[in-house]
């Protein structure tokens, strides 16, 4: 367990979680929703998590986004999804989240969203 499973980065206007694992699963998703619920904690609005190295996400792993999107829709602030591997976007859109979360390609696309829709 040394090796860091994600990393978290905050910035002025929006947090990023990195994912650095290859798998979103019941071994790493307690930990990020924890981390996600002391973000929502600190008044963190703007949550950017990106899986541009997660090649698996399970059920545990869909369940840390929805929190993560539900926390940011409570604090009235904008969720981003970024980075998905084909695997990943494909249970994304099985369980019908894309039409759901704000999904980009890059964490430059995401903060661009936050800040177009932070202007609104």
């Amino acid at each position: 367990m040394d090796e860091k499973q994600f990393e978290v980065i905050k910035k002025d206007n929006y947090t990023i979680i990195s994912v650095l694992v290859e798998k979103l699963d019941t071994h790493i998703a307690p930990a990020v929703k924890s981390e996600l619920v002391l973000i929502a904690g600190n008044g963190e609005k703007n949550i950017i998590i990106d899986l541009k190295k997660a090649r698996y996400c399970d059920s545990s792993g869909l369940s840390a986004i929805l929190v993560a999107n539900r926390l940011c829709k409570n604090a009235n602030g904008i969720f981003v999804l970024t980075g998905l591997q084909t695997a990943v976007e494909r249970l994304i859109s099985i369980s019908q989240l894309d039409t759901v979360l704000n999904i980009t390609d890059s964490i430059e696309k995401a903060v661009e969203f936050i800040d177009t829709k932070s202007d609104e």
